[in-house]
């Protein structure tokens, strides 16, 4: 489930459409992972994203409201943990995998069965 690439089946399906969206709203994921970090809610922030209604996170952007393809949640990594999506024992991997929030927004992608964690780099200033 936690890995240093993207799954093959994300680059196909899904990337076109995230790298779509993330252009149109990284300033926005910036700041709530800024703010997640700053208040001491998380050294980790996780934006579940979806097309249908999901219920990890609260919703931060739905997609009618920005047209968007995706519905951007925020939570982090304690949810995770709480709803045993992330197994205890896997804990240690998860941080070592998860990489510098200022630099990248952590996505974790639901569709249907799929699901799949997915680090997009934020863009330049």
């Amino acid at each position: 489930m936690i890995s240093d690439f993207n799954d093959p089946e994300l680059n196909g399906k899904y990337l076109g459409t995230i790298t779509k969206d993330f252009i149109k709203i990284s300033e926005i994921l910036k700041e709530a992972s800024y703010q997640v970090r700053s208040r001491k809610f998380s050294e980790y922030p996780i934006f579940p994203i979806s097309k249908k209604d999901q219920p990890i996170g609260q919703l931060l952007l739905g997609k009618d409201e920005k047209k968007l393809d995706w519905n951007y949640y925020i939570t982090y990594l304690d949810e995770f943990l709480q709803r045993k999506l992330i197994a205890e024992e896997l804990l240690n991997d998860f941080i070592a995998a998860y990489k510098d929030p200022d630099e990248f927004c952590c996505l974790f992608v639901i569709d249907g069965e799929f699901t799949s964690f997915v680090y997009v780099p934020y863009p330049e200033d």
